[in-house]
C-alpha cells in the first residue's frame, strides 16, 4: 500500500530589498482591509471613536494584517522588514505633511506683505493706520545676524574644544563633562535667557552698560543653547573618524596634538559644518530668552553691547500679538524673511564644508590629460 505524502510548496530565499508587483499589490489590499475593519467595528457597531482613534486603530490593524500575509507568502524576515518600512515611511509622512503645511501657510500670509523697503527700513514712524507694507525690519534682521553670530562665535570654539576632549582624551573627568553636556540639552530656552538676567543683568546693568539690555546678552543666552548642540554632534563625528587614520598619524611620530589637529578635524570637516547648521537652526528662532536679554527695539541699534535691540523672533513675536491686521501680515513677513536668512546658511556652510577632495582630483587629471595631448601632437 503507497500512502501518498502531500508535495511540501518550497519558498525561495528571498533578501527584503526584492519588491515585486505582488508587494504593492499586498500593501494595498492591506490598507483597505484595514479600513473596511475599523470602518465596520467603530461606524457599525459602537458609537465611533473620533478621527484621530480611526485612524490609530486603522493603521494597527493594517500592520498585523500586512505582517501575517506578508510572512505568509516571504517569511517573517522579509514581513519584518516590510513593516517596520511602513512604520518609519508612515512616521515620515506624518512629519513632513504638518511641517509642510506650515511652510506653505507662512509663505502665503508672508509673501504678499513683503516688499523691498522690508530690507532697508526699520519701524520709524510706522502707526497702526498704516498698511502691512509701511516700515520694515531692517533693525530684526541686523539684530539676528549679531546675535546669531556672536552666539556661534561663543559656542563652536567651546563646543569643538568639548567634543575634542570627549572623544580623544582619556582624562577621568570625560563622564562628568558628558553629563553636564546632556543636562544642559534638556534645559528649556527660557531658562537660559532668566539665567543670563538674573547672574548678569540684574546685578551689573546699573554700573556697567555692557550688562545692560542689548544683543551681547542676547547672545550669551543664544550661545547656551547652543553649545549641547553643537557638542554632542561634533562628538559622534568625531567617532566616525576610523582609528587606522589616528594609528597611521602617531606610528609616523606625530603627536596626539597634532593628529587631532592635521587628521581627525579634517576628516570631519563635513560634519563639523553640519553640527553648526544644527547650532543655528536650534537657536535662530528663539525669542523666549530675548525677552529678558535683548528686550526689543523698533528702531537700528547696529550696536549688540549698547541698548535694547531687535530680532526677527521678537519682530515677529510682537507684531503678530498686536491687534491691527497690517501688524499681524507684517509678523509673517518677518516669519517668512527668517526662513529665508535660516535656507541661505544652511546653503552657505554646506558650501563652506563641501568635499573638495573630487575637484582637487578633476584638477590634477585636467594637466595630465593636456600634457598627454601635446606630446601626441608633437
Amino acid at each position: 500500500m503507497v500512502v501518498a505524502v502531500p508535495a511540501t510548496r518550497t519558498r525561495r530565499p528571498r533578501r527584503p530589498v526584492e519588491r515585486t508587483t505582488d508587494d504593492v499589490l499586498t500593501l494595498a489590499g492591506s490598507g483597505v482591509s484595514a479600513v473596511s475593519v475599523c470602518w465596520l467595528l467603530f461606524a457599525r457597531f459602537t458609537d465611533g471613536v473620533g478621527w484621530f482613534g480611526f485612524l490609530l486603530c486603522t493603521f494597527a490593524v493594517f500592520l498585523a494584517i500586512f505582517y501575517v500575509v506578508t510572512a505568509e507568502h516571504h517569511g517573517t524576515l522579509v514581513a519584518a522588514d516590510r513593516v517596520a518600512t511602513a512604520v518609519v515611511v508612515c512616521g515620515a509622512v506624518a512629519l513632513l505633511v504638518p511641517l509642510t503645511w506650515l511652510i506653505g501657510y507662512v509663505v502665503a500670509k508672508g509673501l504678499p506683505t513683503l516688499r523691498p523697503n522690508f530690507f532697508f527700513d526699520d519701524q520709524r514712524g510706522v502707526t497702526p493706520l498704516m498698511p502691512a507694507s509701511a516700515g520694515g525690519g531692517s533693525h530684526a534682521i541686523v539684530g539676528t545676524i549679531e546675535q546669531v553670530g556672536l552666539a556661534l562665535s561663543w559656542s563652536l570654539p567651546l563646543g569643538l574644544l568639548a567634543a575634542v576632549f570627549l572623544n580623544e582624551s582619556r582624562s577621568k573627568w570625560r563622564r562628568p563633562v558628558r553629563i553636564f553636556v546632556d543636562a544642559m540639552s534638556g534645559i528649556p530656552s527660557v531658562v537660559a535667557g532668566l539665567f543670563i538676567f538674573a547672574v548678569l543683568i540684574l546685578p551689573f546693568a546699573k554700573h556697567y552698560t555692557v550688562f545692560s539690555f542689548n544683543g551681547l546678552m542676547a547672545s550669551l543666552a543664544l550661545a547656551m543653547i547652543m553649545l549641547p548642540t553643537i557638542t554632542q554632534t561634533i562628538t559622534v563625528v568625531l567617532r566616525l573618524v576610523p582609528d587606522g587614520l589616528r594609528e597611521a598619524s602617531l606610528a609616523l611620530g606625530s603627536s596626539r596634538v597634532r593628529t587631532v589637529w592635521s587628521v581627525v578635524l579634517p576628516t570631519a570637516r563635513t560634519g563639523m559644518t553640519t553640527a553648526v547648521v544644527l547650532g543655528i537652526a536650534r537657536a535662530v528662532g528663539e525669542t523666549a530668552p530675548l525677552l529678558f536679554t535683548a528686550f526689543g527695539y523698533d528702531l537700528m541699534n547696529p550696536n549688540p553691547t549698547s541698548g535694547a535691540q531687535d530680532s526677527l523672533p521678537l519682530f515677529v513675536f510682537k507684531n503678530v500679538r498686536k491687534p491691527d491686521i497690517s501688524a499681524v501680515d507684517r509678523g509673517f513677513a518677518g516669519a517668512f524673511v527668517l526662513m529665508l536668512i535660516v535656507l541661505a546658511l544652511f546653503g552657505l556652510a554646506r558650501y563652506i564644508g563641501r568635499d573638495r577632495s573630487k575637484q582637487s582630483s578633476n584638477r590634477r587629471r585636467v594637466p595630465r590629460l593636456s600634457s598627454l595631448q601635446e606630446r601626441f601632437q608633437r
